[in-house]
């Protein structure tokens, strides 16, 4: 790999990440690479002025902090095909992270000059809003996604995308139609849906009850938010679906798209949101000789050991 050029993005209000991307920079410089650190959080988001006054693209991205700053990273590079190399610097769980005990010494610049390393593919989502009338979509051909998003940046997500009720004045329910492939499958109504990766269904979408899916899998994870039917249960469908979830209901509620837990938009009542397996994938690097997504799970989770390793109540 070369490193004429590397972006070294930390977390933003953790001083540990920061310390380690400064350190990062001298090392990077010393062995004459350009190196460009930046600030990455929710109030913080670097990558469109860098990508505008930057000449030419990095040869890879060194992230530094947890799960969330490096789903930004994702978002931003991976179209453009940009290694990320994350390090759990202040972070919680870190399920895309490295230890940061690989950070330390020289040995790391190294390996990747040396292309000891391998790149995993991580298949991403691409979501539009359809602003057209639900009749209006029922009589027309199908729109793609770069005509629905016509002069807007596209939303893009690593994990997830879900919609939730927007306001907080009313109670947060909604009622979405979910259409696959042209064919209506259910009608929600509860706390929203989530539309997960692999890699996002250790996240919001476990949480709301949906299985975990190997990242070495595409497919996408339907799982609703505490749905108001016994009968609505998460689904797992081929990643060549075509999604619309339309937003139902009456004319006061309207719902947010959310994407890897960052702000997409606001649909109104009527209106629907596409969402389609990106043509891009994230490409991460990884620096373990033999990964285990399994160690990991159980590492992250707790899991296994937990019964043998109990002790037993004292009599």
């Amino acid at each position: 790999m070369r490193l004429d050029l590397v972006w070294v993005i930390y977390r933003a209000e953790s001083q540990p990440a920061y310390c380690e991307a400064c350190r990062c920079v001298e090392e990077l410089q010393a062995l004459g690479a350009k190196a460009v650190i930046a600030m990455s959080g929710v109030k913080a988001n670097p990558f469109p002025d860098l990508l505008a006054s930057e000449v030419g693209l990095p040869d890879l991205a060194v992230v530094l902090g947890g799960d969330g700053t490096v789903l930004g990273a994702a978002r931003h590079l991976a179209v453009h095909d940009v290694p990320i190399l994350s390090f759990n610097v202040g972070g919680h769980l870190g399920f895309l992270t490295h230890d940061r005990r690989l950070l330390s010494g020289d040995q790391l610049w190294q390996r990747l000059l040396q292309d000891r390393f391998a790149l995993e593919r991580r298949m991403m989502l691409q979501a539009a809003v359809d602003r057209r009338s639900p009749a209006q979509r029922a009589t027309r051909s199908t729109v793609s996604l770069q005509d629905l998003n016509g002069n807007q940046s596209p939303h893009w997500a690593l994990n997830d995308f879900y919609m939730r009720p927007y306001r907080d004045e009313v109670s947060p329910t909604c009622t979405l139609e979910l259409e696959i492939d042209g064919e209506v499958v259910d009608h929600y109504r509860g706390d929203g849906l989530i539309l997960a990766t692999p890699t996002g269904s250790t996240g919001y979408a476990m949480a709301s009850g949906g299985p975990i899916l190997h990242p070495g899998i595409d497919a996408i994870v339907v799982s609703p938010i505490c749905p108001m039917s016994l009968s609505s249960r998460p689904v797992i469908v081929p990643p060549a679906s075509r999604l619309v979830i339309g937003h139902l209901g009456d004319s006061t509620r309207r719902v947010k798209l959310w994407k890897d837990g960052a702000s997409g938009a606001l649909l109104e009542p009527g209106e629907a949101c596409v969402v389609q397996r990106a043509r891009h994938h994230a490409l991460m690097v990884v620096l373990e000789q033999s990964p285990s997504y399994y160690r990991t799970l159980t590492h992250k989770l707790h899991w296994a050991g937990s019964l043998l390793n109990s002790q037993p109540a004292p009599a």
